[in-house]
């Protein structure tokens, strides 16, 4: 698959904020990996500057986890500790900072969360990545979706598929294809239904099916890490269905580099990241 041209990083009078900016919301008390592999990947995948941001009571363990090349941002947060829906105040002050959000991994669905999910889906202007608890979140309240000011990728597995649509997930297996199609002409977004031979569906009727990866893949994080990859080139300003398109098969194709040489049975999400660069080169 050719590249985009901003991949081939060929102008030398660029900088990182020519590159986008991602803001990954995600995280809670006992899931700060999300957040972490999330931000990663963005970076590995051309991001020019990617900030973490997570409930304040969490900012400074965020720290200590996360790679130093990612920045951190401290939200309000409720009294479970994760995001508050004032956390949305904080951040529609300096929206126009970020070229993509990532919101959903690791968030946890409490009440005050799950409005503060509703407002950003919503309102963000820009291009955003709706991923596994903003899903869930979702599920509860669709109708925000077509009412989004900017694009919205949606990475479901058949299980949050079958949530947002209330049919089984034995109906979403049998009918991949037409479910994922029908949702995304229906609430103008583009979906990336996860599995094996993902399914790349766009708001204006095309599909795509891709090829490769493996079940070694079936691993914690590893949805997180592809989440943070399409975010990266919505940031580098790549439209909305090539973007999922190309981090789908970008994301496959480590994870086959990393089953090689690590075998199936012993990939990790860290070795999905760690095999990005040689992909995009």
């Amino acid at each position: 698959m050719p590249l985009p041209s901003v991949l081939l990083r060929r102008n030398p009078n660029l900088n990182k904020k020519d590159f986008g900016h991602v803001l990954v919301v995600a995280g809670s008390q006992s899931m700060l990996g999300a957040a972490a592999l999330c931000s990663l990947s963005a970076m590995r995948a051309g991001a020019g500057l990617v900030t973490a941001a997570v409930a304040k009571s969490l900012n400074l363990t965020l720290q200590k986890k996360i790679s130093p090349v990612v920045m951190t941002l401290s939200l309000a947060q409720n009294s479970n500790g994760t995001l508050s829906l004032k956390a949305f105040d904080d951040l529609k002050e300096i929206f126009s900072k970020f070229n993509a959000v990532v919101i959903g991994p690791g968030m946890g669905l409490d009440a005050s969360t799950c409005q503060f999910i509703y407002k950003m889906i919503e309102h963000f202007p820009g291009p955003m990545v709706v991923d596994a608890d903003a899903l869930n979140a979702l599920a509860k309240n669709v109708k925000v979706l077509p009412r989004a000011k900017g694009p919205r990728i949606l990475t479901p597995h058949e299980g949050e598929m079958s949530r947002l649509i209330g049919r089984s997930t034995k109906d979403v297996k049998a009918n991949r294809k037409e479910i994922a199609l029908y949702f995304a002409l229906h609430n103008n977004c583009t979906v990336v239904l996860k599995g094996h031979r993902t399914l790349i569906a766009s708001a204006y009727g095309k599909v795509v099916v891709n090829t490769n990866g493996n079940v070694g893949m079936a691993t914690a994080g590893s949805g997180d890490v592809l989440t943070g990859v399409i975010a990266a080139f919505l940031a580098q300003g790549i439209a909305p269905f090539e973007a999922a398109r190309l981090g789908v098969y970008c994301h496959g194709k480590a994870g086959d580099l990393a089953a090689k040489a690590k075998s199936k049975a012993s990939l990790i999400a860290t070795d999905i990241i760690d095999y990005l660069p040689k992909v995009i080169r």
